[in-house]
């Protein structure tokens, strides 16, 4: 299922939170012995939607309008606000072994 979200992009207030440049955490990544990457890309459906604001991602299909309660893709904020999510959920481990890049997670082990 594909829904245009282009016209509510256009209304909302873009989060301001900073993606990381990939090569800083490339560099991160240079002196690891071992290392392995989980993809997180169904992470984003794992995002609860606001209670209250449900309505704002209302799709109308023949068969009926249908509400999201998780985040979909599509949505402007939807990166930022689930890399602040694992950044905050990982934050004590951040850098230790830790590097998030949007989706990708990578644990490090270092000698």
């Amino acid at each position: 299922m594909c829904v245009d979200y282009r016209a509510f992009n256009k209304v909302t207030i873009k989060n301001k939170y900073p993606i990381p440049l990939a090569a800083e955490l490339f560099d991160r990544l240079s002196k690891a012995s071992y290392f392995t990457k989980l993809d997180l890309r169904s992470g984003y459906w794992q995002v609860r939607i606001v209670a209250g604001d449900e309505g704002k991602t209302t799709c109308i299909t023949r068969y009926g309008s249908y509400k999201f309660l998780v985040m979909p893709f599509g949505l402007t904020n939807a990166p930022a606000t689930f890399c602040n999510l694992m950044n905050d959920v990982l934050f004590d481990y951040l850098d230790a072994f830790v590097v998030v890049y949007l989706d990708d997670m990578w644990f490090i082990v270092r000698p």
